[in-house]
């Protein structure tokens, strides 16, 4: 199956509130549409996770970022454009996303994601997309599409074949804090 018709089909599945499996920039991960609320409600059940930890999303473009936040700290622009390996930064103030998305204090973390597949998705799909590894909560994340629990394949709608050989190193993103006064903590390296 070709690149586009896996992206078409995936777009299809979150528009009608589904989730997906998919390839991103670190690791597969398990997604759905950042803006329906029942959708990811359904992730939080398939990784079997507390929704009191916070899901990240990703985006095609630092452009399409501003959307989700009342304010973007200068900051942010140059810690994208000089990131080395994938980075997720968490900022405060988020909009336009289902509410059960969010951290207690309104934070919402964001990656911009440089990888062909997962970069095309968000693209075409014109919205955010719920980025979580495709393991079970506490469990290891998968190295690649066939370290992927089969109990945890079958809960999802869709399943990308793009990229399935591929292997990762496993290593998440780097994750910054920034506050909307600028104050940057390092979450993970």
């Amino acid at each position: 199956m070709n690149c586009d018709i896996d992206i078409k089909n995936a777009i299809e599945v979150m528009r009608k509130g589904g989730v997906i499996l998919y390839p991103t920039d670190t690791i597969w991960g398990i997604g759905c549409d950042a803006q329906n609320e029942e959708a990811v409600r359904r992730v939080y059940e398939i990784k079997r996770r507390e929704d009191s930890k916070a899901l990240i999303c990703l985006v095609d473009s630092a452009n399409r970022m501003q959307r989700y936040f009342r304010n973007v700290p200068e900051v942010a622009w140059d810690l994208i454009d000089y990131a080395e390996r994938p980075l997720t930064l968490i900022l405060d103030g988020a909009v336009n996303v289902a509410p059960n998305l969010l951290a207690d204090d309104g934070s919402l973390g964001i990656r911009v994601t440089k990888e062909q597949f997962s970069q095309q998705l968000c693209y075409r799909f014109q919205r955010a997309i719920v980025s979580t590894s495709a393991n079970f909560s506490g469990e290891p994340s998968p190295k690649s599409f066939y370290d992927i629990p089969e109990e945890l394949k079958s809960q999802v709608d869709y399943i990308v074949q793009f990229a399935r050989g591929r292997k990762s190193d496993g290593r998440p993103s780097s994750i910054i804090k920034l506050a909307e006064d600028g104050t940057v903590t390092v979450i993970r390296q």
